[in-house]
């Protein structure tokens, strides 16, 4: 493990047991790691979850909580174009598909 991500993973699992929880854990560990960014939090949670040392369930939560909030901040802060109908079906759902899907036909 580098020891980049070990100073972020201890920042988590110290904030997350001290009773930090969603935008105060992510303070805390930008506090502790100044040049860290969403994307090495999230691998230093995953880091944690794995951990089989790691067995407190409520601190095992909030670190999930922290990544998966994380998770996409890069993809969204990229993300200039909005799709125009978020609720259109995709292509390889849409119904025309699913009724001429053999899974579908009576036997």
């Amino acid at each position: 493990m580098g020891e980049k991500r070990k100073k972020i993973y201890e920042a988590l699992v110290e904030g997350a047991m001290h009773g930090h929880s969603d935008k105060e854990l992510y303070e805390f560990v930008a506090e502790r790691c100044p040049k860290t960014s969403s994307k090495k939090i999230v691998r230093a949670s995953l880091l944690a979850l794995s951990d089989p040392a790691l067995k407190d369930r409520n601190i095992l939560s909030t670190i999930y909580a922290l990544a998966i909030r994380h998770r996409l901040d890069d993809v969204r802060a990229d993300d200039v174009e909005q799709d125009d109908d978020p609720a259109e079906l995709a292509p390889s759902i849409s119904r025309e598909r699913i009724k001429q899907s053999p899974a579908t036909e009576p036997r």
